[in-house]
């Protein structure tokens, strides 16, 4: 199949642009070697800009069905894992047996570039048309990006319920929650650019007047939600704006003073993607993974101990949302994995949104401790 060309988004989109300040580098995250249960057969290589937290018990439980295969899980940040995957892929080289990333337009990217194997079963027909590319990317999450706040030091009247409160938050109280909210550095981060980018297609004029209200509260920017998480956590901010649900509810659930909720005027729905590299080594290995992720099985233990949202199901105990499932509500926004998504792949796009971001943020910023 022939790649899809892509072009410039319209000019008017352009000025709606979003989110970033200070650039940083961040490291790769952690190795995660988890040995065969029994004899050791083949070695899954997993790289993967996805939490090794969140993957474990998935890992763990797939190891109970394939007691001969050792998982080796390397974390990355999503731009390293996207370059880094470019590059193998244009050599012709091996970069791992899958890759997941939450930045599934950089998934799109490598499979419209020829980069993916095509892979079809009875799991892959039971995913959602939404959520399925050309039987090469495959989402197997449902996270939405939502704000999460300190409870002991956002009174219940300030509580922000929607993406325009925030705005309005801001500009009635400055200097209370100046330097205190915290998003995305969409320099570093694929996905914080990913949700930016769709926050702009989604409401432009109400996105608008949010980056105005940011820039003007010295927005604090970070390439990952656990750094964003950590800095809610230990006092340093007070509201943290488009972080994936997954990570804050687990985040809610170490510290009980940090509070999950769901935007009320729309709610973007993230879904994980996983791809095989068209020159992986063990490729039936990984596709049986895939097919683990999206069965009803690794649906349940996702739920349950990793992700802990689901398309269809009730949101997870204590999250401030609608009483019915994110997609019934209406206010649910799923982004489609499919050739739309190359839009926020082209490079002058891309360049042209995050160049806008930056000279937004830019003049406001004091320093950092990165």
């Amino acid at each position: 199949m022939k790649p899809i060309a892509t072009g410039h988004l319209a000019a008017g989109l352009s000025l709606m642009l979003c989110l970033a300040s200070v650039q940083t580098h961040a490291a790769e995250g952690e190795q995660l070697l988890l040995p065969a249960l029994g004899s050791e057969r083949v070695r899954l290589v997993i790289n993967a800009a996805t939490d090794a937290d969140a993957m474990r018990p998935l890992i763990l439980d797939f190891q109970q069905m394939a007691p001969d295969v050792t998982v080796e899980f390397n974390d990355y940040v999503t731009n390293d894992l996207f370059r880094e995957a470019e590059m193998a892929c244009a050599m012709g080289n091996a970069f791992g047996d899958l890759l997941l990333s939450s930045s599934v337009d950089q998934l799109v990217k490598l499979a419209n570039d020829g980069c993916a194997q095509t892979h079809r079963s009875p799991e892959t027909e039971n995913v959602p048309a939404w959520a399925n590319w050309r039987d090469e990317v495959f989402g197997f999450t449902f996270e939405p990006a939502v704000i999460v706040y300190d409870s002991r030091r956002v009174p219940p009247e300030d509580v922000p319920r929607s993406h325009v409160e925030i705005a309005e938050l801001l500009r009635a109280k400055p200097e209370v929650y100046r330097g205190r909210i915290g998003t995305y550095d969409i320099e570093a981060s694929g996905v914080g650019y990913l949700l930016a980018f769709h926050d702009a297609l989604q409401a432009p004029t109400s996105f608008g007047r949010l980056l105005e209200s940011l820039s003007r509260a010295d927005v604090v920017t970070r390439c990952c939600n656990n750094e964003v998480l950590g800095e809610i956590n230990n006092g340093k901010l007070r509201i943290a704006y488009n972080v994936l649900g997954s990570y804050a509810y687990a985040a809610s659930l170490r510290n009980s003073d940090l509070k999950v909720l769901i935007p009320r005027d729309y709610t973007l729905i993230l879904s994980r993607g996983a791809l095989v590299p068209q020159h992986a080594a063990h490729v039936g290995e990984a596709q049986r993974f895939l097919d683990y992720l999206l069965s009803p099985r690794g649906k349940q233990v996702a739920r349950e101990q990793a992700f802990f949202f689901a398309e269809g199901a009730p949101l997870p105990q204590g999250v401030d949302g609608p009483s019915s499932s994110l997609i019934e509500s209406g206010i649910g926004r799923p982004i489609r994995i499919g050739p739309a998504l190359l839009a926020a792949q082209d490079r002058a796009t891309r360049q042209g949104f995050i160049e806008n971001w930056a000279a937004l943020f830019r003049p406001s910023i004091k320093g950092t401790d990165q």
